[in-house]
């Protein structure tokens, strides 16, 4: 196991509920939001994607999709798009899907394992 995948799992949350999501999602769309406003102060952008990866870290869980995001708002002019909204749309989507995805392995586990045996023809 890797360094990057163990401190993937260990920042991972338990669960990802709709209310994570929501307080995720507003986090983004408000350190985009001010981002533009806020552009003529000196580092308060920097300040505000520190915020940003902060509170998206502790509701959602750690992602490797954030690291690229927060690199890529230190370039200027690119740091006006909606980069932390679609990351953090982009990552409840993968944690929505592996949700989805180990609910059905272990109920498909679980169904086989429960079935009767089938008796020879």
């Amino acid at each position: 196991m890797t360094i990057l995948s163990r401190l993937n799992t260990l920042l991972h949350p338990a669960q990802v509920t709709h209310g994570r999501m929501a307080v995720a999602l507003i986090a983004a769309l408000a350190a985009d939001g001010l981002q533009i406003f806020l552009q003529a102060i000196p580092l308060a952008p920097q300040v505000i994607d520190v915020v940003a990866s902060v509170v998206v870290i502790i509701v959602i869980g750690f992602h490797l999709l954030l690291l690229p995001t927060f690199i890529i708002e230190l370039v200027p002019l690119v740091d006006d798009l909606p980069t932390w909204t679609v990351c953090v749309v982009a990552v409840i989507a993968l944690r929505r899907r592996e949700a989805r995805v180990g609910s059905a392995d272990s109920s498909s586990g679980s169904t086989t394992a429960s079935s009767p045996p089938v008796p020879p023809s």
